[in-house]
């Protein structure tokens, strides 16, 4: 089936990106607003996640309750969040629904009430939030490991912090939203069945006098990556350490992705079979990619007693080192047949493609047809991948832990 995709940028600077899935009765929609916690002051931190969580409380001509029976009476599953440089707001729906839903989203973002009364709840949800991190090591050694391995300001936690939450007024609220939420640089991706001139002219007559706003370029400090055991009498030491890999828009993209799979893609893979099944050393072990705009990291976490955690983490990196050294064919064939699944997966949502369409927008200013993902998959060799691994070692990296005693790193 042919995909149609379709594009257009207004004048103000908001991009509508679409892709129509006539087969389908569902929409979703998914907008990325550059306004990400990047931007909160550095004794506000969690200020973005404040705005995002108290948006929803009342918004135009709707009290709280009457925009959460609006939304709810269009059957509207929801999410919304403030992520690193981008804070997002999601929404699937019927079809016939989604241009009421454009409608109330138009309120949510352009008119928000921001209402003083809801603060103080906000605000102590939000401190639950990271307080319970403490009962949560795995994810908390995740956040250290952001916060060591990234330079400032792009290694924040998106939830702030308890004293910059604290510190978050009604009147940073007002002032971040004006400044921070505007159309140029914000994405707005839908998917399901459309038509497409509609939705167009929908999208201009409910966005298109939403004034732009120029925002400074944020600063980002030199690289240090820094490494750090953090003490805690817990069962198991949690080991969590990343390294440089390639972003999204470079050419050895797809050989970052396919030297992940080899060692995480599933059961099947390395990490799993020679560290959790042949030596019995942790329940759980994996590799996962991230990327921003400007750099790509590989990150991997163990989790292990502390008796075995020092051998779990020399293995582990034994393993990431070697991945030079040979690949079998069968491993290559198994990576792709795992990418494609997802691949296949995912355009058969209309959230997943709503979240593809804009991702692609916003790392490479284009949508990347998915013969062209396709293509580029079939093209993963153990010589590509191989030949990544020898560029790319894990090297220079981060490791945090977070157990009753400190490792050691052996280079």
């Amino acid at each position: 089936m042919k995909q149609e995709l379709y594009q257009h940028t207004f004048s103000n600077g908001l991009t509508l990106l679409a892709e129509r899935m006539p087969h389908v009765r569902s929409a979703s929609l998914g907008f990325l607003i550059p306004a990400g916690c990047v931007y909160d002051p550095n004794h506000q931190l969690g200020l973005s996640s404040v705005l995002m969580e108290i948006l929803f409380r009342g918004a135009g001509n709707y009290s709280s309750r009457a925009l959460s029976n609006a939304l709810n009476s269009l059957g509207i599953d929801h999410s919304e969040g403030s992520g690193l440089f981008n804070s997002s707001l999601s929404a699937s729906m019927l079809s016939k629904n989604l241009e009421k839903a454009l409608d109330l989203y138009a309120n949510i973002i352009l008119a928000p009430h921001l209402p003083e009364s809801e603060m103080d709840a906000v605000k102590n949800l939000l401190i639950q939030d990271i307080e319970a991190l403490e009962d949560e090591p795995q994810q908390k050694v995740m956040i250290e490991l952001t916060r060591h391995y990234y330079p400032n300001p792009i290694n924040r936690y998106k939830r702030g912090t308890i004293e910059g939450v604290q510190n978050t007024d009604v009147a940073s609220l007002r002032k971040q939203h004006k400044n921070y939420f505007q159309p140029d640089g914000t994405i707005l991706a839908i998917a399901g069945d459309f038509e497409w001139s509609r939705l167009r002219d929908h999208v201009q007559r409910l966005f298109g006098d939403w004034k732009a706003n120029p925002v400074e370029s944020i600063q980002v400090d030199s690289n240090n990556y820094q490494s750090v055991h953090l003490s805690k009498e817990i069962e198991q030491t949690q080991i969590a350490l990343a390294f440089p890999s390639v972003p999204v828009s470079d050419p050895d993209f797809y050989k970052a992705r396919g030297a992940v799979g080899v060692w995480s893609l599933d059961m099947s893979s390395r990490l799993f079979t020679n560290i959790r099944e042949k030596y019995g050393l942790c329940y759980s072990v994996y590799a996962s990619y991230e990327s921003l705009r400007d750099r790509g990291t590989i990150v991997v976490y163990a989790g292990a007693t502390p008796e075995k955690a020092q051998e779990t983490l020399n293995r582990t990196l034994q393993e990431l080192r070697i991945l030079k050294d040979g690949i079998e064919d069968e491993e290559v064939d198994r990576v792709k047949v795992g990418l494609k699944s997802a691949l296949i997966m995912r355009q058969e949502s209309t959230a997943a493609r709503a979240g593809a369409i804009a991702s692609d927008w916003y790392f490479l200013k284009r949508v990347r047809p998915l013969q062209e993902i396709q293509t580029h998959i079939d093209q993963l060799s153990t010589k590509s991948i191989i030949d990544y691994a020898e560029r790319y070692p894990p090297f220079p990296l981060s490791l945090v832990t977070l157990g009753p005693k400190e490792l050691q790193l052996n280079h």
